[in-house]
């Protein structure tokens, strides 16, 4: 089967004419023929059925039709594509931010950027408990994500932690307490987002209030308080959530609502970066050196949390998914 088949097939699947199909291609019918003729044996089925007037599609000549068109789009699109990059372009690279991450990405791809200005950046807004899905199903390349990295085709390494925040009413009599600690919130209603969009979260809550003996009052919600739907639940007495990453308050709510930091030592979360184990596209593996090497280097690249606790620096030189028991350096950042 080759590409002069299946342009021969959609042309007279086109015109249903022999004569009509070879004027559209700019060639002689007898090539035309032999083409559909040469397809049909190797597929072993009847695209056509011919009487002596005209030419009609069999099904099994239908369905070949509306799948080949597929097939030579994408080829088309993977045609232009290695055009595009050969022509001095970079290609794509696709990001998976999870929520709460966005003020640490942009330095990072502010700074890729003005390196690399031919690439495209693509960025998507993901909960990190989507984001295996969405690496492993190749709709993203990168993730910026917090654990678990559940996929074993990914790879993941460790940027930095983030402190955990409390997100409450600015009427809260919380509101007033420094520092907020993990017994203060012993008679509050926890709303704890669903473990399926972020696990790590889910599963770290708990384990705080385990370590500290108590059994909280919880509230599943499938929104964030990030959103719009977790700012109302909180602005309306609902609960209050204990949240990660920058700014973890939707805008709208800024004046109702505030996020005091947590005071634990534990009550922190690693943000991984992930790729694909068998990632080829240069663009995308160039991106992923960049980041990890602007982590190594450049501390700026963290913001310092509203939570008032310097962030620290996990480095590795490079591997797969880290070794939790292996001795890894750490820098402490100024505020």
């Amino acid at each position: 089967m080759d590409l002069r088949q299946l342009h021969s097939f959609i042309a007279v699947a086109d015109e249903l004419s022999f004569t009509k199909a070879a004027k559209r291609l700019r060639i002689a019918q007898p090539p035309v023929s032999r083409h559909i003729r040469d397809l049909e044996s190797e597929l072993g089925v009847q695209l056509f059925e011919r009487n002596s007037s005209r030419v009609f599609l069999t099904d099994a000549g239908r369905r070949f039709l509306n799948e080949i068109r597929v097939v030579l789009q994408h080829l088309s699109q993977a045609v232009e594509a290695a055009r595009h990059v050969g022509a001095g372009g970079a290609g794509t690279v696709r990001l998976g931010i999870g929520k709460g991450l966005g003020e640490v990405v942009s330095r990072i791809v502010n700074e890729y950027l003005r390196l690399a200005p031919k690439v495209e950046i693509d960025v998507r807004d993901i909960a990190s408990g989507l984001q295996n899905d969405a690496l492993t199903g190749r709709v993203v390349d990168v993730g910026f994500m917090r654990p678990p990295i559940s996929a074993p085709q990914l790879v993941s390494e460790p940027l930095y932690e983030e402190s955990f925040s409390v997100v409450l009413r600015r009427s809260s009599p919380l509101a007033k307490r420094e520092p907020l600690r993990l017994r203060h919130l012993a008679h509050e209603t926890i709303l704890l987002i669903d473990r399926q969009i972020s696990p790590g979260v889910y599963d770290r809550t708990l384990e705080l209030f385990r370590q500290h003996g108590i059994e909280p009052k919880t509230v599943p919600t499938a929104t964030m308080p990030y959103e719009e739907g977790g700012s109302i639940l909180v602005d309306s007495g609902k609960g209050v959530y204990i949240a990660v990453g920058g700014n973890p308050i939707h805008p709208s709510f800024a004046g109702r609502l505030m996020a005091l930091p947590l005071k634990e030592p534990s009550a922190v979360s690693e943000v991984h970066l992930v790729w694909r184990s068998d990632e080829q596209a240069k663009t995308t593996l160039d991106f992923v050196q960049f980041t990890r090497d602007a982590f190594a280097k450049k501390e700026s690249f963290i913001s310092v949390q509203k939570a008032g606790r310097p962030r620290e620096v996990r480095r590795r030189t490079g591997g797969r998914s880290p070794d939790t028991r292996g001795k890894r350096n750490r820098n402490r950042m100024k505020r």
